[in-house]
């Protein structure tokens, strides 16, 4: 049974940028809140080369039906060609708060 809440998390190599992110995905009603996490050092290949960067992540709660919008919202508003964009469900939590993401995740359309 897939899961209703959604975590959806991505980096980037700026504070401002990762703020960016989270601010335009919560005006669009992607996300219900965002969290900006960092710095912190990632290691990855990357063009046939190790590379080690300082990012910050950005995490955003939303609901499952949001997440393919949310998804391509990212990859157009994205500094990186292959972001990072990883869905995680969320299996519990206070219900409160998971009625209040869906609210602000509406579709006002």
């Amino acid at each position: 049974m897939p899961a209703d809440h959604v975590i959806v998390s991505t980096t980037t190599d700026s504070e401002s940028a990762a703020t960016a992110l989270a601010s335009s995905a919560i005006e669009h009603r992607l996300g219900a809140c965002a969290q900006v996490v960092g710095p912190l050092t990632s290691v990855f290949r990357w063009d046939g080369a190790v590379q080690t960067e300082q990012e910050w992540r950005v995490d955003i709660k939303t609901v499952a039906n949001r997440v393919r919008a949310l998804t391509e919202h990212l990859r157009t508003e994205h500094s990186y060609d292959v972001p990072e964009i990883i869905a995680t469900p969320i299996e519990g939590g206070s219900a409160e708060y998971l009625d209040w993401l869906v609210e602000e995740t509406a579709d006002s359309a």
